[in-house]
């Protein structure tokens, strides 16, 4: 007969963990937060509310909304009361959604294959679970824009090897190079995937959330991967530009030997009619 003491006994008051749904959105290029400030919010930087006891909001400047507890009729009132303040606006196809676990006892981890556990949705937690979901949609953005920009290099590459000369649409290319420093620009300036939030110098408690986080989404190798090829485009282009400036170099030279050519050509033509 087994020991009592060794029997886990159900209760009726036995609580249940509470599952709550994360959302980040792409919404626009930037979003302009100045003069939101109210009495709910819980953080300037990025602008944050507490909508209710487990009713979040984030607005990165970014371009990325982000709500934890709100249905999706409540997160679409939410974005018409901000649509003026949006610049570039998106059709957001880039989101992403997270499930969190909610347990007093709970310690912040994340299970292989499962929800984010914790043992409350303090401000801080959600903070830190928004700024990580947020930067997974901008590098999102990022990877889906570079893949474009490599796909319009290919064939001038493909072109400069078949035929040896540079391509011709000098223009195309050096947007393509702009497109490369603005996504650079976007990741190490405005995004800072691989700077820490704010909220972990008011709550170091959390350090370990965030890691394990930003393990488990791996923003420091996505940022990096992203940067490799950051690079390799604004080289490429260069290298093309470079080429294509040889080549015109080239050719005025070569106008500028006819011409002489030509100038005394008639030259001598004009003195052979005087003399006859």
């Amino acid at each position: 007969m087994p020991n009592v003491s060794d029997l886990t006994i159900a209760t009726p008051n036995a609580k249940a963990a509470e599952r709550i749904v994360a959302r980040a959105l792409l919404i626009g290029d930037r979003i302009d937060t100045s003069g939101l400030e109210r009495g709910d919010m819980i953080a300037t930087t990025p602008f944050a509310l507490r909508l209710g006891p487990a009713k979040f909001v984030a607005l990165y400047r970014f371009g990325v909304a982000v709500f934890i507890g709100l249905t999706p009729i409540e997160e679409e009132n939410f974005l018409e009361q901000i649509d003026g303040r949006l610049a570039g606006r998106r059709d957001r196809k880039c989101d992403e959604t997270a499930v969190l676990e909610i347990m007093p006892g709970y310690e912040d981890k994340i299970p292989p294959g499962g929800p984010i556990q914790m043992p409350d949705l303090s401000a801080g937690r959600f903070l830190v679970v928004a700024d990580v979901l947020a930067k997974t949609v901008s590098l999102a953005r990022d990877e889906n824009a570079l893949s474009g920009v490599f796909d319009t290099i290919e064939p001038f590459a493909q072109d400069l090897a078949q035929t040896g000369r540079a391509p011709w649409n000098r223009r195309k290319m050096l947007r393509l190079v702009g497109q490369a420093l603005l996504a650079q620009h976007r990741i190490s300036g405005r995004v800072a995937v691989e700077e820490k939030p704010d909220v972990l110098w008011d709550h170091p408690a959390l350090e370990r959330l965030y890691a394990r986080l930003e393990d488990e989404y791996e923003l420091r190798e996505r940022a990096r991967a992203v940067s490799r090829k950051l690079g390799v485009i604004v080289e490429t282009g260069q290298a093309l530009t470079d080429i294509f400036d040889v080549d015109r170099a080239t050719r005025l030279e070569a106008i500028i030997v006819f011409l002489i050519l030509a100038e005394i050509v008639i030259t001598l033509s004009l003195a052979f009619l005087a003399h006859h």
